[in-house]
């Protein structure tokens, strides 16, 4: 069984974060594991606090993951700080795992900031260089950027000059922002949009977290970075389609609809 590793922020309400890292790989096949940099009280409709963990912490934590089970893949998500962000690219670079893939976490989905604003800088100096995929939405490519992105047209700009920074490839996410779910996906080879239909819902809650851990689950199965893409893509769309009612805000992707048949 291939094996993924998710260094990430917590969601107690279980729709995002380390949460939904763990159910979309579980839908994958493949063996999950995580290392918490932060612990979030956060719901559907609102972040309440968070609290990091200690770097000296989570260097333990992707210690004891690299000493005994090597990742296929490895996911990174939510880093608040920039102690987080050294702690985790400090690591990264010591093991030098295949197939690392970073969303760029700056706020939830409620629009609540995840990430210290003056902490980008940090982002692109230690982490952004490490990625093998980078998975901004169109809102984290303009904070990396600092340029609006409005248009499709922007999405590519931005995802070109995202790349010059140093990582393989990158994905600017559309969301909802873009008509036809529009992303970008952009490599050495250039940069192609990928479309799909629009869902019309408000339970998109850990849409970015499912969507860079399917890359990352697909990245340890063996397929390349494009296919990959494309197919987490294709899974989280199905997910939306089949997202759940629950919550009183944005409710959460249901991260299993491939494998259970809806009750009635």
């Amino acid at each position: 069984m291939k094996k993924v590793l998710t260094i990430a922020g917590s969601d107690c309400s279980g729709g995002a974060g380390i949460q939904a890292d763990l159910k979309t790989m579980s839908a994958y096949g493949v063996f999950g594991m995580s290392v918490v940099v932060s612990v979030v009280a956060e719901n559907t409709a609102r972040v309440i606090g968070i609290q990091d963990v200690s770097p000296e912490m989570i260097a333990q934590q992707i210690d004891a993951v690299f000493e005994d089970i090597v990742p296929d893949a490895v996911k990174v998500g939510m880093l608040s700080s920039p102690a987080c962000m050294r702690a985790v690219a400090g690591k990264l670079r010591q093991y030098r795992p295949a197939n690392v893939v970073i969303d760029p976490v700056m706020f939830a989905k409620n629009g609540d900031a995840l990430m210290d604003p003056s902490s980008v800088g940090a982002l692109i100096e230690s982490v952004l260089p490490l990625a093998d995929v980078l998975t901004p939405n169109i809102h984290e490519a303009e904070c990396i950027t600092g340029a609006p992105v409005r248009t499709v047209d922007d999405m590519e700009r931005a995802a070109r000059e995202i790349l010059a920074l140093g990582c393989k490839a990158v994905l600017v996410k559309g969301g909802n922002s873009i008509p036809g779910a529009v992303d970008v996906f952009c490599d050495a080879g250039g940069a192609r949009r990928l479309m799909t239909h629009q869902v019309d819902t408000r339970n998109t809650h850990g849409t970015g977290c499912t969507l860079s851990s399917a890359i990352a689950s697909g990245l340890a199965l063996g397929y390349g970075v494009a296919e990959a893409v494309e197919r987490a893509k294709a899974y989280v769309t199905d997910a939306i389609d089949h997202a759940l009612p629950i919550g009183h805000g944005n409710g959460p992707l249901n991260h299993f609809c491939r494998i259970f048949p809806e009750e009635g």
